[in-house]
């Protein structure tokens, strides 16, 4: 079952970065795909509780499809025919949480950036590895 999890998340980021060449978008969105959301792991400098707020904001799918309907709704296509930034910034969060899902990082705890909803991160303090 954790494999076919993994197979979802990856057909979803595929289908983002597939949507995203299709729509010829620039070249920036793709590093921006890889990296860009976890600068809420910034809030962490802060506390935890923050850390997981600003980090979960940024890789709920949920947030991430109302940024894509946004986009698509409000202002869907710019004067030259562009698609709306919008649009593309939430297929970047939603393919970007796709990612990370695939290999383990999922919505983090208030407790500890190694808490998940996917369970937890590496090594416990005195325990093997969680899987």
């Amino acid at each position: 079952m954790k494999n076919l999890l993994k197979v979802e998340e990856l057909v979803q980021c595929i289908v983002c970065v597939a949507l995203l060449v299709g729509f010829r978008v620039e070249w920036w969105y793709y590093p921006l795909l890889l990296l860009g959301p976890d600068i809420g792991m910034l809030g962490y400098l802060i506390n935890t509780q923050v850390g997981a707020f600003t980090y979960n904001l940024l890789h709920h799918k949920g947030i991430a499809l109302l940024v894509v309907l946004l986009g698509f709704y409000v202002l869907p296509f710019t004067d030259n025919g562009d698609v709306n930034g919008s649009f593309c910034l939430g297929l970047v969060l939603y393919g970007h949480a796709s990612m990370d899902r695939i290999f383990g990082y999922g919505l983090k705890f208030g407790d500890n950036f190694h808490h998940t909803h996917l369970g937890w991160i590496g090594k416990r303090k005195g325990q093997e590895q969680v899987q």
